[in-house]
């Protein structure tokens, strides 16, 4: 194997890595433990060294209790947590709680993209369809292709209604991605796809979205609209 380069600019060290002293702290003055944890939390999205280093101190004060009932937590999120079985949005049974739900309407499905979407169209209460989840969206500069996302999953949905839950034919699609540049392109792929599905309904949401939205940013009254003005695909 080669031999590591080194810097760049030989006249200034590299800075030296932190190193446990004689009793397993860190420089900075936590105990190697604290340290790990500051290091995990600091990785999480959104949360910096100064948030991680807050987090760690409070878990160290918190009662054990508090502190086994986190870990449990976190590990059962992994262990029980999956995907749904016909629409990708998560839940820890075979099916979510909306593909269960016998009161649904089976024949109508909203295509998003991730399953917050569906945690916020849920809170308007308006729609009562089913959904499938993308779990992303087609995005070619990224290398992200239809076959990285659920797509041939929902068109195999569409083919077979032993696939919908319920083994009820889709007659209707919403198409309610983020109407973001990759949202729009995710669009029109699946619409072409679908037109060999002559006697399916397609439908998207109104644009009582602004583009370049989020739809877990839009508040109830919006996404309502959206809902309820969705227009047919050209």
């Amino acid at each position: 194997m080669p031999a590591e380069q080194g810097p760049i600019n030989p006249s200034r060290k590299a800075p030296k890595k932190p190193t446990r002293d004689a009793l397993g702290a860190y420089p900075t003055g936590y105990p190697a433990p604290v340290d790990r944890v500051i290091d995990e939390l600091g990785a999480l999205p959104g949360i910096g060294r100064r948030s991680a280093e807050r987090m760690a101190l409070y878990l160290l004060k918190s009662p054990a209790e508090k502190v086994d009932a986190l870990a449990r937590a976190i590990a059962d999120l992994k262990r029980t947590v999956r995907n749904c079985r016909v629409c990708f949005n998560l839940t820890d049974t075979d099916l979510c709680g909306v593909c269960r739900d016998e009161s649904r309407e089976r024949h109508c499905v909203m295509v998003v993209e991730q399953p917050r979407d569906v945690l916020a169209l849920e809170t308007t209460g308006v729609y009562k369809g089913l959904y499938h989840v993308l779990l992303g969206r087609l995005s070619p500069l990224d290398g992200v292709g239809p076959g990285d996302l659920t797509i041939p999953a929902f068109i195999d949905r569409l083919r077979d209604s032993a696939n919908n839950a319920g083994a009820v034919p889709i007659r209707e699609v919403i198409l309610g991605l983020n109407p973001t540049l990759e949202g729009d392109g995710t669009s029109m792929y699946l619409a072409e796809q679908l037109k060999r599905f002559k006697s399916l309904k397609l439908n998207r949401l109104a644009r009582g979205l602004p583009t370049g939205t989020q739809l877990e940013h839009a508040n109830k009254a919006i996404l309502a609209d959206a809902i309820q003005g969705r227009r047919a695909m050209e």
